[in-house]
């Protein structure tokens, strides 16, 4: 590991857990390991509901002020992945079940089916998720935090 990377590593280390700290969560532990060039620290513990926020938006928002602190440090943009007790995978699986949900609607229905506001990484993941399906396209609507993905069924070839 080079001296930048622990540098960073040390960084989101401390950030997170100071937040940790700040938010009381005396029995949290931080963990941050670099894997396939992104940087992810994981959050461990019990009681991790506050860290995570409602809808996810404490987690986001720690996760977005770590990806601009080693963007400060580094000056180039690097992943960063926050996640506390599995978080970020549950949400990847409800997210590709509604993703499933609203393109089978779509094309049972043969209109577009607008999912939930959510962020632009969630909105990434679905786009990407039913990239390969032939039978449904997908864009964003809307601004800021009312942006959505709507899943609408393919033009006909």
């Amino acid at each position: 590991m080079s001296e930048t990377e622990d540098t960073e590593e040390a960084i989101l280390d401390d950030m997170v857990s100071l937040i940790v700290d700040a938010l009381g969560l005396t029995d949290a532990e931080v963990d941050t390991v670099e894997e396939d060039g992104a940087l992810i620290t994981t959050v461990s513990g019990e009681d991790l509901g506050l860290f995570i926020g409602r809808h996810g938006q404490t987690i986001d928002a720690v996760q977005h002020l770590a990806q601009r602190a080693v963007a400060t440090f580094t000056g180039e943009q690097r992943r960063v992945v926050v996640d506390a007790e599995g978080y970020r995978e549950r949400r990847r699986e409800v997210l590709q079940r509604q993703a499933d949900e609203a393109a089978d609607e779509a094309c049972r229905l043969d209109r577009p089916v607008p999912l939930e506001a959510m962020s632009a990484s969630e909105r990434r993941l679905v786009h990407e998720f039913l990239r390969d399906r032939e039978d449904v396209e997908t864009h964003s609507e809307g601004e800021g935090g009312d942006r959505r993905l709507v899943v609408s069924p393919a033009a006909a070839p």
